[in-house]
């Protein structure tokens, strides 16, 4: 039987850490596309508001190929597929996994991450 405090194993500090960058870039993708709603959608749009949101955009984007090379970097660190694995994320145990998704036809076969923390 495992036991309940596994997920203060030392050997799951470089999953942990790496599930805590991966959370912090999607809150970040999160603002950031908040924020460029906010730029480009209101009535008084301007051309320097149009800059801006070309910058935000540019971030945005910069932010999910950083987002997409932390999912493959927490796949290849995952020992299980379609399995919760436990780690501590600082307050009590969390979980962490890959979830298969099967392909339709506007998106290939491919590993979802989920965190619940």
């Amino acid at each position: 039987m495992a036991s309940n405090l596994d997920y203060l194993s030392p050997n799951l500090l470089p999953l942990e850490e790496k599930v805590k960058e991966y959370l912090s870039v999607e809150e970040e993708i999160r603002k950031a596309t908040l924020h460029a709603g906010l730029v480009s959608g209101g009535p008084t749009a301007t051309a320097d508001s149009s800059g801006q949101h070309e910058q935000v955009t540019q971030r945005l984007q910069a932010m999910r190929e950083d987002l997409s090379a932390l999912h493959a970097e927490l796949l290849a660190m995952l020992p299980t597929r379609d399995e919760w694995v436990k780690v501590n994320l600082g307050y009590g145990p969390s979980r962490v996994g890959a979830w298969h998704v099967p392909a339709t036809d506007a998106t290939p076969e491919h590993y979802q991450v989920r965190v619940v923390h």
